[in-house]
């Protein structure tokens, strides 16, 4: 089963959604395989990450952001603003697809595991994750 879904990122951060990668699963009717998530963009990530607290999220978004910093003299491309060429670093940094194990016809994440869309980009986005299960 393939499908895609939107995600609506309001800004910069991590973007939970586990639930409707969890639904996808639900409906696919498979009992065991693995799903596949893939974003289609080059400035946005997935990352399965800590759900619970959420400075650990912080954290993360804090450290990536210190890593790379905007209005770097040595970007040149800089045409979409000063978070731009960043966003790109930071997917090539990241990961753009993550495979989770389908058993029992459910996710098989971790008790503190979460799904997220990682947004690199400050302004609100509509994002596009492909979801495989199989």
């Amino acid at each position: 089963m393939n499908t895609t879904l939107e995600i609506e990122a309001p800004g910069q951060g991590l973007h939970l959604f586990t639930d409707k990668v969890a639904a996808v699963v639900s409906e696919s009717g498979v009992e065991e395989g693995l799903c596949t998530l893939f974003v289609q963009h080059t400035s946005a990530s997935l990352i399965i990450q800590e759900n619970a607290d959420p400075s650990a999220r912080r954290d993360l978004e804090n450290w990536l952001n210190r890593l790379v910093a905007e209005d770097d003299s040595l970007f040149s491309h800089t045409l979409e603003g000063p978070d731009d060429m960043p966003s790109h670093i930071k997917s090539a940094l990241t990961a753009t697809s993550v495979g989770i194990p389908v058993i029992d016809g459910r996710l098989a994440l971790g008790t503190w595991q979460g799904v997220y869309l990682w947004e690199h980009r400050h302004h609100p986005q509509r994002r596009r994750i492909v979801v495989h299960v199989g």
